[in-house]
């Protein structure tokens, strides 16, 4: 972002001041003094800009966009890194994209008037600030400082619309560490955290999370989304995270259940989490005579590594989570361990103790015959006493070998080499072991699998036992097709919404101040297309009249909502005689909630803003029960017009749509199509037409063809790329 003169990148080793705050505890609500903090969205924004964050040159403003930054710290002393948060103000009523918010649109807000203002929130993963005072000419592709009216290579004179157009596609980066907008009326979206397996080398998504929850509570945000299409070690973040904790990984920080596709609810999304976690192991390992499977083998094999029993499906994810997290990492080139070296699935069950036993005491055999302080290496000693055992078995005594009693009071040490990482074993007198290790702060040895095999592991776990295409098959048929129909359920349900309720915050505040929320009621406006917006927060003196209060209502309104750019309060419904020269606390309590009315005009193109969800009109009326858009894939009824789900007319998520189609209801009614067209099509209609409301099946919708189709969800998850 440019802030001066000089070029600063969002993230940069080098030595900092040390009045730079910490992005780990910054924004701090004792930085702000309690009139700000009692006060709403609008308001807050436009303080904290004021007071933390660098002005642009002026070669860098535009009229549709105002690009600053603030610049955070990470570390302490020599240690220190310089973070750039950048803040893209953007002007909706003269963008040159879409003034609708997609977002809000599939999240259950399409009814909310567009707002005047978006705020992007941005760390970019890159050494490229947004508005960066250095920015590549379009011409030749040198580099061209902002400051500069143009470019010194080809001599092309730098415009605003250069600089604009340059600003939304960064807007568009997939790569930035943190990417969330907040509207005007204080709703937004997290669009994106990319820790670091999204490329970050300083931030974790964890740090990142808590830096935005932070922010947001200070801003007085009122509601954040998030479409939560994450992966984790190649896996529906969504569905593993939430059968493992019992809800998303954004639940960690008070993202519950927004709205689920396909007409489901809280209440579905509850019960597949409970059915898919509570499901015993047992059912995957009692397969009576049958040679066991790889996948039985893994569950045996990790219930015989936690020290507490692993009963259901949860229990299992759960502790496999636990181990990846704690799991050290081996270079590729250490000893060639994670590469040759593999945790396999054979398990206990296989063996007897008689075989666990006999393979040990040919590993102790070995050692002692080590002369002296010398260590032996894994790949050693598994080489040793390869005859012993099949290969399954020596890795798994390989793995618990640590501390156990090799006999005339010896006990196995274990160390990875302090060049190569391998593992190496040695035996050692019990008491000079067990003094050495109580005086070591050297980390334990763990006899768990490494991280690499761990992870691989468990997405042969996830993929059999929880993914509803790779599910295999196990216990009653009924059961199965429950738990099938579970995991569907929760891959499904992709929007989150934490309520952050900032309206509450002035109860603290303790100022004589009054606080009231204006609900605002249309008049003389068709029901179809109005909305009554969210009620505002405004804030008046302890003296203020009913006039000030109109006043203060009718300005709240006008600064957020673009439609409501000439609204005018005329009345106070329920106080409608009362004098304008009345002091509003003889009427009104403190907190307390007006209703007001008013009216505006809808000249000038002011009435395309009426709604986030634009100007088209469409009707949602499909069988699993959804009645607005919720960004699955959609297709209109060529006789009606009602849209409904692909996948609920029996159209599979990856296959193109008819060119012609015709609901169910206007199959069996005899409703005609609105367009003719050749009877090939009639007949590809009525066979799709067939199969509406009985088709159950599912997946993210992918892709476009034929006629009408409305396509939300596979396209919006590319652009929300959430990890």
């Amino acid at each position: 972002m440019v802030v001066n003169a000089r070029s600063v990148t969002p993230i940069m080793k080098r030595r900092v001041t040390a009045d730079l705050p910490d992005i780990h505890t910054f924004p701090s609500s004792s930085t702000s003094s309690s009139s700000i903090r009692a006060a709403p969205f609008r308001v807050r924004v436009i303080e904290f800009l004021r007071k933390h964050a660098a002005s642009p040159p002026p070669s860098s403003l535009s009229p549709k966009l105002m690009c600053l930054q603030v610049l955070l710290r990470i570390g302490e002393a020599e240690d220190q890194v310089v973070v750039g948060l950048d803040v893209v103000e953007e002007e909706v009523a003269r963008s040159s994209r879409s003034v609708y918010c997609d977002q809000c649109r599939v999240v259950g807000w399409s009814g909310h008037p567009v707002c005047a203002k978006r705020y992007h929130i941005i760390i970019k993963s890159d050494e490229v600030s947004i508005g960066g005072s250095i920015k590549p000419c379009i011409k030749c592709g040198n580099e061209v400082h902002l400051s500069e009216p143009r470019c010194k290579s080809c001599n092309h004179v730098m415009t605003a619309e250069d600089v604009e157009d340059w600003v939304y596609a960064q807007l568009d980066d997939t790569s930035h560490l943190l990417h969330g907008v907040i509207h005007s009326n204080g709703y937004g979206h997290l669009l994106r955290v990319n820790g670091r397996e999204g490329g970050s080398k300083v931030l974790s998504g964890f740090h990142i999370m808590d830096f935005w929850d932070r922010l947001c509570r200070y801003l007085g945000v009122r509601k954040v989304s998030v479409m939560d299409v994450s992966k984790k070690f190649g896996l529906e973040y969504r569905l593993l995270h939430a059968i493992a904790r019992g809800h998303p990984w954004y639940g960690d920080w008070g993202y519950d259940f927004g709205t689920g596709s396909f007409g489901l609810t809280l209440e579905t999304y509850k019960a597949s989490v409970e059915m898919l976690s509570k499901m015993p192991l047992s059912m995957f390992i009692c397969q009576g005579r049958k040679p066991r499977t790889r996948v039985q083998d893994l569950i045996l094999f990790y219930q015989s590594l936690s020290e507490h029993e692993l009963v259901n499906v949860r229990d299992l994810f759960s502790f496999m989570m636990s181990l990846v997290h704690d799991a050290p990492k081996v270079s590729a080139s250490a000893d060639g361990i994670s590469k040759k070296r593999k945790v396999s699935s054979g398990t206990l069950c296989a063996w007897t103790n008689g075989d666990i036993k006999r393979v040990e005491d040919a590993m102790f055999r070995v050692l002692r015959a080590v002369s002296g302080s010398g260590w032996v290496s894994w790949r050693t000693l598994r080489g040793a006493v390869c005859k012993v055992g099949p290969p399954e078995l020596l890795d798994y005594c390989l793995k618990d070998l640590a501390g156990k009693q090799a006999g005339n009071g010896l006990l196995v040490q274990v160390r990875c080499h302090p060049g190569s990482g391998a593992l190496e074993y040695r035996l050692e007198p019990a008491a000079s072991l067990l003094l050495e290790n109580s005086s070591s702060s050297a980390p334990p040895i763990s006899n768990c699998p490494m991280r690499e095999h761990l992870i691989a592991d468990m997405r042969l776990l996830y993929e059999s036992l929880l993914h509803p295409q790779t599910m295999i098959a196990f216990g009653p048929e009924a059961r199965r097709d429950l738990a099938l129909s579970a995991a569907t359920k929760l891959l499904d349900c992709k929007q989150f919404v934490k309520d952050y309720n900032p309206d509450a915050s002035f109860l603290d505040a303790e100022l004589p101040s009054t606080f009231l929320f204006c609900q605002l009621v249309l008049l003389d406006h068709s029901e179809e297309y109005s909305t009554n917006p969210p009620p505002e927060l405004i804030v008046l003196s302890p003296n203020a009249t009913i006039k000030d209060l109109k006043a203060e209502a009718s300005k709240a309104f006008q600064e957020v909502y673009l439609v409501f750019k000439g609204f005018q309060v005329d009345e106070l419904l329920d106080y409608g005689v009362a004098d304008e020269t009345t002091p509003v606390k003889l009427l009104i309590r403190s907190p307390g909630t007006v209703f007001v009315r008013g009216k505006w005009t809808m000249r000038n193109g002011l009435g395309r803003f009426r709604m986030e969800r634009g100007l088209e009109r469409w009707t949602v009326d499909c069988p699993c029960g959804a009645v607005d858009d919720d960004g699955e894939r959609m297709l209109a009824c060529d006789a009606c017009g009602i849209w409904q789900h692909t996948r609920c007319a029996g159209i599979p998520d990856f296959d193109t749509v008819p060119a012609r189609f015709v609901c169910y209801g206007c199959r069996v009614s005899g409703k005609v199509p609105k367009t003719s067209g050749d009877s090939t099509h009639g007949i590809m209609t009525s066979d799709v037409a067939v199969h509406i409301g009985r088709s159950k099946g599912g997946g993210s919708s992918n892709g476009v063809g034929g006629g009408s189709c409305r396509v939300g969800g596979k396209i919006l998850a590319e652009q929300l790329d959430v990890r």
